[in-house]
């Protein structure tokens, strides 16, 4: 098992994952708002997130991401697409959310309140 972090609004939500998890799916297993427009298929960067602990036990980033990634906004050398972020070994994870990634999760959420907006 893989534990992961997400940071978002000065919030933090913890979940243990098996090894083989997407960041984006140890987001939605929590519920923590990454977004995920395409459905996590690497179509969109909604799902973007800095991964500031734990890069090594994630997989490389491929060419189609981050050609996805290109088109980002605030990209940062710890910038990963959470649905091609696939967790390959046992240990800690720290993601935080990008602004991008709240932006869609609250627009595909129009029932859940953006703790941004008071």
């Amino acid at each position: 098992m893989a534990k992961v972090r997400f940071l978002a609004h000065g919030r933090t939500w913890e979940v243990e994952v098996p090894v083989g998890s997407t960041i984006l799916k140890a987001s939605k297993t929590v519920g923590a708002p990454e977004g995920d427009a395409c459905g996590g298929v690497c179509a969109c960067s909604t799902c973007h997130v800095y991964v500031t602990k734990g890069r090594e036990l994630l997989s490389e980033a491929e060419e189609d991401e981050e050609d996805i990634l290109d088109k980002a906004f605030d990209v940062r050398s710890v910038s990963r697409l959470g649905c091609q972020a696939t967790i390959q070994k046992e240990g800690e994870i720290e993601a935080e959310i990008s602004r991008e990634s709240l932006d869609a999760f609250y627009n595909e959420h129009p029932n859940v309140k953006d703790p941004r907006k008071g």
